[in-house]
């Protein structure tokens, strides 16, 4: 049966995928397995990083506010989801392969810290302090998935997938086509769904947005999510890249600026900067000094790569429970 699904799958692809797009087989890993014999190797592993451990704290890690009362705010759980949604779509309208691109997608976010990017940042800044080469939460997702989970055996991801995990984000570009819809995708999601949830939070008002390119791009984040999303496609097909425009991709990263200046930078945000690294670094310093504490991570590493895996891959209420019970003194009983 295995040899049926392989022959059918390939059959397929190579009469209605695009020339361009990665093909399911062979697969690619570390560890030699045998293949699936109802899966492809990339549905495999969208499976693997559904069941793990790291992608069920996502539901309570911060997407932009942290521990928000309101039900309707998105966590790192709902941004990945969106981003993938709309990544399928760039994917099936491009002809290219859904399977590897939703299992990026899925997986892109698994490394990210508590408290979102500000979290981000006081981790690197701890670890750059004692002399570590920081933190990046591209960086730790792929050690998330190679090293960590299944209690240190990792899940075993076909190389295409590691490397659109690697390169979502910073300077490296993926390798596939498939890849590279994640990384641009990753920033049509979150800028537009960041929007929604602060207006809701009255962060911002609707008049607050850039004029121009709310105009350019559309009034609601649905209409700018299709917009975006026409424009890569169209733009790709020509390119035979995953591209943009110069008019709509700039006008999306005029946004994205304003979203920095005013709600990831703005005041609101510097209110809870200053608590947020302040939670970090005790309970970074905290456990550097007792690491006895801190549970095994992977046989052998350094305390620091130890306390990192564990301050990572809290979650933020987790986090805060921590701190409290470092912070806050216990009654003492008579």
């Amino acid at each position: 049966m295995t040899v049926a699904i392989q022959d059918r799958v390939s059959a397929w692809e190579g009469e209605y995928l695009s020339a361009r797009a990665t093909r399911s087989y062979p697969a690619e890993r570390r560890i030699e397995e045998t293949d699936s014999p109802l899966r492809t190797p990339f549905q495999r592993d969208r499976d693997r990083i559904v069941h793990s451990k790291a992608f069920r704290r996502l539901k309570h890690k911060t997407q932009v506010f942290i521990a928000p009362e309101g039900d309707h705010y998105r966590t790192r759980l709902t941004h990945t989801l969106e981003a993938c949604g709309i990544a399928r779509t760039v994917a099936r309208a491009l002809a290219l392969n859904e399977d590897l691109t939703e299992a990026i997608g899925l997986g892109h976010d698994l490394g990210h810290p508590p408290f979102g990017h500000i979290g981000e940042d006081s981790l690197d800044t701890a670890l750059r302090e004692r002399g570590g080469a920081g933190f990046r939460h591209n960086e730790h997702s792929l050690r998330v998935v190679d090293a960590l989970e299944r209690d240190g055996q990792g899940l075993n991801l076909t190389r295409q997938v590691r490397d659109g995990i690697l390169n979502h984000t910073g300077p490296g570009k993926p390798e596939t086509l498939e890849g590279r819809i994640v990384k641009l995708v990753d920033r049509v999601a979150y800028i537009n769904h960041d929007i929604d949830d602060a207006l809701r939070a009255g962060v911002l008002r609707a008049e607050d947005l850039p004029a121009a390119e709310i105009a350019l791009l559309g009034p609601t984040g649905s209409t700018r999510i299709d917009t975006l999303v026409r424009d890569i496609v169209e733009r790709s097909e020509e390119a035979g890249d995953i591209v943009q425009s110069e008019e709509v991709g700039g006008a999306m990263l005029r946004l994205r600026k304003f979203m920095f200046d005013r709600v990831y930078l703005g005041e609101a945000a510097l209110r809870e900067q200053e608590r947020v690294r302040r939670t970090m670094r005790a309970l970074f310093d905290h456990y550097m000094e007792h690491p006895e504490e801190v549970p095994e991570s992977e046989p052998g590493v350094r305390d620091d790569q130890r306390v990192t895996d564990y301050l990572a891959g809290m979650t933020d209420r987790f986090a805060i429970a921590r701190f409290s019970r470092l912070a806050v003194p216990e009654a003492t009983r008579f």
